[in-house]
């Protein structure tokens, strides 16, 4: 009796953990995008060049990265979803890679400022 209490404990204690890691997942992706689309310099300021970026693997190639985190997943939750909904977070985890790989990619000067400023007062 005592071991199925724990062993329900369990599992729910994963599928909160599964949901958590789902809806970080869900929230990074738009907020790196976004953050890398702030750190774009505009036209009206002074004009650098951008740095070329190195091509991201295309959609047939999913990146190693993206296969990895997707068999851990898989491993760790693939008893609590289905088919359906493991594609989808295989596809959102190679969407949160490419914007990784995309940040990583942007290189800053020592004399960029962010895009807002901090003030006390």
């Amino acid at each position: 009796m005592g071991s199925s209490n724990k062993q329900n404990e369990v599992e729910h204690t994963s599928r909160r953990r599964f949901a958590k890691s789902i809806a970080t997942t869900l929230v990074a992706a738009p907020l790196a995008a976004s953050f890398a689309n702030a750190q774009t310099p505009s036209p009206a300021t002074e004009s650098k060049p951008l740095p070329t970026p190195t091509p991201s693997p295309t959609p047939q190639q999913p990146s190693p990265i993206a296969d990895a985190y997707s068999e851990v997943a898989s491993a760790r939750f693939g008893k609590f979803v289905t088919e359906e909904e493991m594609a989808k977070i295989k596809e959102d985890l190679e969407g949160n890679v490419r914007a990784a790989e995309r940040l990583r990619n942007y290189k800053l000067e020592n004399g960029d400022e962010p895009d807002f400023v901090f003030t006390s007062g």
